[in-house]
């Protein structure tokens, strides 16, 4: 996308966005269930209520209050319609970004 948008000439002057599609957390591990962190993943999801008692000990925690039940949708319908991108499949590249983890160490396979 960076490169179709330095040189397409009809790009000049205009903002993209290179995202996909919003994924819940557990959306993710639904996607991730199948590979090496299977067995580490949440298989229920944590309700808020319970988040907000949590983060009243947890300072990182408190400090992601405001992200509870947001969703952060965007449109890369600009990047597709005038430089013909098409962002990979979310699923690929959440499968990819773990198995790259697991690979330098950053987390331990089950």
């Amino acid at each position: 996308l960076h490169v179709r948008a330095m040189t397409a000439p009809n790009a000049a002057g205009e903002r993209f966005l290179g995202a996909g599609d919003f994924l819940w957390m557990s959306d993710i591990a639904a996607v991730l269930r199948d590979g090496p962190l299977a067995t580490r993943l949440p298989r229920f999801r944590l309700p808020n209520w319970l988040v907000r008692v949590a983060a009243v000990f947890d300072g990182v925690l408190r400090g992601r209050l405001f992200e509870l039940d947001k969703e952060r949708r965007v449109d890369n319908g600009k990047a597709r319609e005038l430089l013909g991108w098409n962002p990979r499949p979310v699923a690929d590249s959440i499968v990819d970004c773990a198995e790259s983890l697991v690979a330098a160490g950053v987390l331990k396979p089950a």
